[in-house]
């Protein structure tokens, strides 16, 4: 009798005579002795199914969960290997014998025997399959899965479960090989089960247990990188601080799923279902497309919440890179046809994150032209504006690969538009320059034209020269040491340089020319007391003047500092220097000659050396010398 339960046979059909009793055809051969065969004798096909279940039925029924504690209790895979072996080939004979069979007498008896221990076969490898995927979940954690990958191709040995010292390589479930050769093992067992339910028209039990457990370790996977469903609409009403955090988060999540959840969920799931490729694809889309999903929407919706202001670009920046390099993984991972949503999803959020950035750039110029400030620095020093904007175009700079990408279709503007020293980066028409370096030389031409504007603030012209020799020496210097040297290159520094050299000069004429044009042209020349106590006046005068003046300038760069000084002491000390070596005598022998010689040379040389650190150096320095913030000062928001 059936099994109570039993599933039905229906890829067999019955046979039906095609031929009549008294047809010719059967007159023909009437006598089938003639042939060598007696009536009662039985067919081939019932010889090889009798065979095939006397062969069959005690090993399923050994392992029938339904008759004994020990088959109830006891794993196959894990108790005996070898058996294992055994009671799969034993399957695979039986469907092959039922399926011959079939074809001669699809109503036997034997065949509803037969398929009765198949649907007990069958209980018992659903059961396998289970217990293999639950108990060996540390075995078969996505990042064993692919550091077995990285490290060895699977064999192909031990995928055909032909291996013949199983039992010595593992011995109650525990490996006396490395990880990844148990980890191989267990894949193995999985796919030679799964092949044998599949082939025996069970596939879709074999799915549900499997899609079931790996699933929810995809599920888990993405919810303990920190990464959940959330909508647009709950990220608006979020802190910017606490939305901050998410987004940490899910940059290490994106990098460990890709790497390491997907990646060998991927791997698992190609291996176990190999050999049908419609089964492998429904199977590891329905396992991964909602963690996937969650994923891949979190960027989009924290581009339609942001407001789209400068300070936030760089986490938007950091979401576009973390997308972009791992696209060729989504690409490979998330390959079938089936999962064109989540590819899909993928690259809307670069689109939404790069429209954002996009946006937030353009605020970013708005604000540094409409910045207003006409408070002046003291002593000529940097620009706060300086330092927070160049911080700013600098951490930019580290985008530039994929800045390129989104700012592509917002070039920057005509050249006609464009004062010459823009072009001072390499541009032509044979060589142009790339779009991404015109964007940041034109950011650095805004600011420059916003520090031309605020020079004119001071009322000392000779002031405001040094201002923009500070600033534009600052600039420079951080230029080379960022990326943005590559981005403008040589030419542009050159270029910069010649520029703080003429700043300076004009500094040094402006605040210097009276003390340089009270010294005689012809030092050495010979003069009356008269003559030369009006020189001395004179210069000791414009000396005191200039230098009380211009002890409140600050040159925060050393090397600007040094050049400045020397650059000044050439023009005064050598004239200066010989002018009092060759009238000193002279003045020694007048009444009050102190008054008239107040310094020497010495003394002027300490004078010059002690200029440019101003009153307020440590807090110039301090400024001078701060690291680029990832945001952006409230004078540009």
């Amino acid at each position: 009798m059936p099994r109570k339960g039993m599933r039905t046979l229906n890829w067999f059909s019955p046979k039906h005579s095609t031929t009549d009793s008294t047809s010719p055809s059967t007159s023909q051969f009437s006598s089938p002795s003639r042939f060598g065969f007696s009536p009662s004798r039985p067919s081939f096909s019932e010889a090889v199914i009798d065979r095939t279940l006397e062969m069959a039925e005690p090993m399923i029924m050994k392992w029938d969960p339904d008759t004994t504690t020990f088959a109830k209790v006891t794993s196959l895979f894990y108790e005996n290997r070898r058996e294992a072996k055994d009671f799969i080939k034993c399957v695979h004979n039986l469907q092959k014998a039922m399926h011959f069979h079939s074809t001669e007498n699809s109503r036997s008896d034997k065949l509803v025997r037969a398929q009765s221990l198949m649907q007990i076969a069958m209980k018992r490898l659903q059961k396998e399959f289970y217990q293999i995927l639950s108990i060996n979940r540390a075995h078969l954690d996505p990042e064993s899965i692919s550091t077995v990958s990285s490290r060895t191709s699977t064999r192909s040995s031990i995928s055909d479960f032909d291996v013949e010292d199983d039992d010595d390589r593992v011995i109650g479930g525990e490996s006396v090989s490395v990880v990844e050769d148990f980890s191989n093992i267990v894949m193995a067992d999985l796919r030679l089960i799964a092949e044998c339910m599949i082939s025996s028209g069970y596939a879709k039990e074999c799915l549900t247990i499997y899609k079931v457990i790996r699933k929810s370790i995809i599920d888990e996977g993405i919810y303990r990188l920190g990464v959940e469903k959330l909508s647009s609409s709950k990220v608006h009403k979020m802190d910017w601080e606490v939305v901050d955090m998410r987004i940490k988060d899910w940059l290490n999540a994106v990098d460990v799923a890709m790497k390491t959840l997907f990646n060998g969920e991927r791997i698992l799931c190609d291996h176990v279902f190999a050999s049908d490729d419609a089964i492998r694809e429904s199977c590891f889309t329905e396992i991964s497309k909602d963690g996937a999903m969650i994923l891949f929407s979190f960027p989009e919706n924290v581009a339609k919440y942001s407001k789209k202001s400068p300070e936030k670009v760089f986490r938007l920046l950091d979401m576009y890179t973390a997308i972009a390099e791992h696209w060729p993984e989504i690409e490979a991972i998330f390959s079938f046809d089936s999962e064109s949503a989540i590819r899909s999803q993928a690259v809307t959020s670069l689109v939404k994150l790069g429209e954002c950035i996009r946006t937030a750039l353009v605020e970013f110029e708005t604000a540094l032209q409409k910045e207003s400030s006409k408070t002046t620095v003291a002593g000529g020093g940097i620009h706060p504006l300086t330092i927070d904007a160049m911080n700013y175009i600098i951490l930019l700079a580290d985008y530039s690969n994929v800045l390129s990408d989104i700012l592509a279709e917002a070039p920057p503007p005509a050249k006609a538009s464009l004062p010459e020293s823009f072009f001072s980066i390499v541009d032509s028409d044979a060589s142009p320059a790339p779009a991404i370096s015109l964007r940041f030389a034109w950011l650095i031409l805004l600011l420059l034209c916003k520090l031309d504007g605020k020079a004119k603030h001071y009322k000392d012209v000779s002031l405001a020269y040094l201002f923009l020799a500070n600033n534009l020496q600052y600039v420079v210097l951080k230029v080379r040491s960022s990326n943005l040297k590559y981005l403008l290159g040589e030419n542009w520094i050159s270029k910069q340089e010649g520029k703080i050299k003429q700043f300076a000069s004009n500094y040094e004429r402006l605040g210097w020319i009276h003390v340089i044009e009270s010294l005689p042209r012809e030092p050495n020349a010979t003069m009356t007391p008269q003559q030369v106590k009006e020189i001395f006046k004179k210069f000791n005068s414009s000396f005191e003047q200039a230098h009380r003046k211009q002890s409140m300038c600050v040159v925060p760069n050393r090397k600007l500092r040094d050049y400045l000084k020397v650059s000044i002491a050439r023009k005064i000390l050598p004239v200066y220097r010989d002018f009092y070596n060759t009238n000193k005598h002279m003045m020694a022998r007048e009444r009050h000659s102190s008054h008239v010689i107040r310094f020497s040379p010495e003394d002027v040389g300490h004078y010059l050396s002690d200029l440019f650190f101003g009153p307020i150096e440590s807090e110039s320095s301090s400024s001078v010398e701060s690291s680029p913030s990832r945001t952006t000062p409230s004078r540009l928001r």
